[in-house]
């Protein structure tokens, strides 16, 4: 038998008390005609938020960053106004809004804004802030509609203007394009080698764009049922992986062959209990020695792999040199660091940088989000990390012995995420809204498959 004990509130509580029933009966008054909207209006609706959605996705690499910025203002208040609309009386508790991701993510986002409140350039820093928000929210947003069945729509938004864009990018390679940029060492053996770069204007950004293609499109030829789909799907992975190679990125190279291991032993693990033993070690070793072995018989792309070591190609000692400056930027904001965004990099940089060194950015994403949030910062984000990756493992498995199919996109993500983390060790195109958005889409096919544990109440 359960007997409750009420104690008075005290007093000095009590006007809290009253603030806080007030705010919250004002709250709700202010969005029941929101709600009433709701019911006859097409802009509050999971449709007009998906579509939003879809023209983002799909016209990544053929807008400017600003543009794409507009159309994610568009739905972090087309998601607001969805959210603040809701029925919370009326949702349904089977499907969670708030999954485990959410909580280091919320964490990271509050780091971030402290950050920016106590950064020595706070104004350049908010400009990084509103970023990092829209790209949570278009993450929330995705991972909402997701559930509701808008998985393969996005997905599929994705790999038809991938295949726009790689399509234009062998064109290049077969007709030649001019270097927007100096991206390769002059002195180097490849210095007259085309890079491919599409309609991106950079082929690492076009590298980084395209990691997702070859896990995406493998899983979608797998998966979807239509023959137009399936090709869709493997058109896309083969034109994508043969642009990856041509734009001569070697962090995108490295990302490739991660991306691609990842993808194959997790799809003998799926079908594991099919296959003979045998299967995963010939596999694992198969890919390591088809990737050493192209490596060795296409000479540009040898000498472009071999240049990754050492700091005999300017590049690299250019990475070093801006690297040392960066650890002396850390040492000078270790906790909370400089604020978000590249504009804060922009004007912390100068003082630190060595003569003839000026960058953008970090070349490394783990050192960027250090810069930028602090020691504090990367923690953070590495635990947001894990309960991805983590997440993603516990969704595998699960539909795995459900033998649900749909499952293999968290194969496809897991592998996308893990190309983008190894090409972010060497370059900081990661952060441009052409990658991360990307990578926003595979932590959301992930978040989209969660299930929230059954909570067990014990009565006395």
């Amino acid at each position: 038998m359960n007997s409750k004990l009420k104690l008075p509130m005290p007093k000095f509580l009590q006007p809290m008390r009253s603030w806080w029933l007030s705010s919250q009966a004002k709250f709700f008054q202010l969005i029941t005609p929101l709600q009433a909207w709701r019911e006859g209006s097409r802009l509050l609706s999971a449709k007009f938020l998906g579509g939003l959605l879809v023209v983002m996705l799909a016209t990544l690499p053929f807008l400017e960053n600003a543009q794409t910025g507009v159309i994610g203002a568009a739905v972090a208040i087309a998601w607001l106004l969805l959210w603040l609309s809701d029925r919370r009386d009326e949702q349904d508790q089977t499907v969670p809004i708030w999954t485990a991701i959410h909580t280091p993510l919320i964490a990271y986002w509050a780091i971030a804004l402290v950050a920016t409140l106590v950064s020595p350039v706070r104004v350049a820093a908010a400009d990084g802030m509103v970023k990092l928000t829209l790209y949570m929210l278009a993450f929330v947003s995705m991972s909402r509609l997701m559930r509701l069945g808008w998985r393969s729509i996005f997905i599929g938004a994705y790999l038809g203007s991938a295949l726009i864009a790689s399509a234009y990018g062998v064109q290049q390679w077969y007709l030649g394009a001019p270097e927007l940029a100096t991206w390769t060492d002059p002195t180097s053996e490849t210095a007259g080698v085309t890079r491919v770069y599409s309609f991106l204007g950079n082929p690492n950004l076009f590298a980084g764009y395209l990691m997702p293609a070859l896990p995406l499109g493998v899983i979608a030829a797998i998966h979807w049922r239509g023959w137009g789909l399936k090709a869709l799907g493997i058109i896309t992975a083969i034109f994508g992986t043969f642009c990856i190679t041509q734009t001569q990125s070697r962090g995108g190279l490295m990302g490739l062959a991660a991306a691609s291991l990842t993808l194959v032993l997790l799809l003998v693990y799926w079908w594991g209990k099919r296959l003979p033993k045998w299967t995963f070690p010939t596999v694992f070793g198969g890919m390591a020695g088809a990737i050493a072995i192209g490596t060795i018989l296409v000479p540009t792309l040898r000498k472009r792999v071999f240049s990754i070591f050492g700091t005999d190609d300017s590049s690299n000692a250019f990475r070093v040199n801006v690297w040392q400056a960066v650890f002396n930027m850390i040492k000078a904001k270790p906790i909370l660091g400089i604020g978000p965004g590249n504009k804060a990099f922009n004007q912390i940089y100068p003082l630190y940088q060595r003569s003839g060194y000026s960058a953008l950015g970090t070349y490394c994403v783990p050192l960027e989000i250090t810069v930028e949030t602090g020691i504090v910062g990367i923690i953070c984000y590495s635990w947001l990390v894990f309960t991805i990756f983590r997440q993603g493992w516990l969704g595998l498995n699960r539909l795995r012995s459900d033998r649900d199919s749909s499952g293999l996109w968290i194969i496809g993500a897991i592998a996308t995420l893990v190309g983008m983390l190894v090409h972010g060790l060497v370059d900081t195109v990661w952060y441009r809204p052409q990658v991360q958005l990307l990578w926003w889409l595979a932590i959301a096919i992930i978040s989209s498959f969660y299930i929230a544990p059954i909570e067990t109440k014990i009565e006395e």
